[in-house]
């Protein structure tokens, strides 16, 4: 049996290191997600042989990720499936994108059986379309963010830090506090992101994040902050805004696009993440027209047990 273990801030070098030649541009692929949101899918992680493996409990139970890294795959997916018939539960495999497909089908042809998860899906756009909003399809986007500037024309932006962060907390706790009542299921959601965004306020620094906020009538009105996944990606974990500030959401979207791109010029994709298939939020991230979306399916090996 493969010995998990919960994954700690002095686990980031080796951790990143898999994720980045893995190649894979999925939020899952990031250290922050992995030690952020722990505690609410009791992540745990191992190392084997230039993989990182990691073990989860999601939507349909216990389950792994594909295996992160580099070398033969092969000994990597063996150890998921004895470690899954060792503990009696089936091998499943989360997040599993059409390249990941292509390489079980080639080491386990015929040998597991797959569904999509659409709700999963990740959100990716050219940052120079987030940056400048050009053409036709984001003319809305525009408006919003004139009707922002005519309301609150006294606005700016900052760099997220320590001087700042427990303004932005404060602002994350009202913006709770304002969606109570919500219907159970969201109310759960909100909940465990709370808490996985109180681990991202905690340990800031020492997670890599960046992050800005938008002030405005002497208030933090919105905040957003992520991490690189890999050399042209950047992963967006978290953007909260007051929606009584019209534009506030589509303002802070493209400052922190501008913003990334001036200080990382290699940077290409912003990954906006999953829409865990709440109706509004995927109506919110597909009227950004998302350039490519980072497909994922659930794998169950069919002789697993």
């Amino acid at each position: 049996m493969i010995v998990f273990k919960d994954p700690v801030l002095s686990d980031r070098a080796w951790v990143e290191d898999c994720f980045s030649r893995s190649g894979n541009q999925g939020c899952e692929y990031s250290f922050v997600t992995l030690f952020v949101w722990k505690d609410v899918f009791h992540q745990q992680a191992a190392r084997l042989d230039g993989y990182l493996l990691e073990r989860l409990r999601g939507r349909l139970g216990r389950a792994y990720l594909f295996p992160a890294g580099s070398g033969p795959l092969l000994p990597a997916l063996e150890a998921l499936a004895a470690d899954a018939r060792e503990r009696g539960e089936p091998c499943r495999l989360v997040c599993v994108t059409p390249e990941q497909r292509a390489q079980l089908a080639a080491v386990w042809p015929g040998r597991f059986t797959e569904e999509e998860d659409r709700d999963g899906f990740d959100y990716l756009y050219d940052i120079d379309r987030l940056a400048d909003l050009p053409g036709r399809r984001l003319q809305s986007k525009r408006n919003h963010i004139n009707r922002f500037e005519s309301i609150c024309p006294d606005w700016s932006v900052e760099e997220i830090g320590p001087e700042n962060l427990a303004e932005c907390a404060a602002m994350d706790r009202e913006w709770n506090r304002l969606r109570r009542g919500q219907p159970e299921s969201e109310e759960e959601t909100l909940a465990d992101e709370r808490h996985a965004l109180s681990l991202a306020f905690c340990h800031y620094r020492e997670l890599g994040l960046s992050g800005l906020l938008l002030r405005a009538e002497g208030r933090v009105a919105a905040f957003t902050m992520g991490s690189p996944i890999g050399p042209d990606t950047f992963d967006v974990h978290f953007e909260k805004a007051f929606s009584d500030l019209p534009g506030a959401y589509p303002l802070i979207n493209r400052e922190f696009a501008r913003w990334l791109r001036e200080r990382h010029p290699g940077l290409r994709w912003l990954n906006r993440e999953d829409d865990m298939g709440l109706e509004g939020l995927r109506r919110a991230k597909s009227s950004y027209h998302p350039d490519r979306m980072v497909e994922k399916s659930t794998v169950e090996l069919l002789d697993a047990l």
